[in-house]
């Protein structure tokens, strides 16, 4: 099951943390939550699989 890790403010913020974590080796998805009408400035949310959200989340907070 995937499971929500981080909420960014925009797809830009998204995409960073999807490849910061990518590059950890973890398996990453970006759903978009809330946005605009054909912009990128809405809210992200930036999953992985359950069983990766310890590793994932120690990730993050070194960013």
């Amino acid at each position: 099951m995937w499971t929500v890790v981080y909420i960014a403010p925009n797809r830009h913020e998204a995409e960073r943390i999807r490849q910061t974590l990518a590059r950890e080796g973890l398996l990453v998805k970006l759903r978009t939550v809330r946005s605009p009408k054909g912009t990128d400035n809405g809210l992200v949310e930036v999953l992985v699989p359950e069983a990766e959200i310890d590793e994932a989340l120690e990730v993050i907070e070194e960013l």
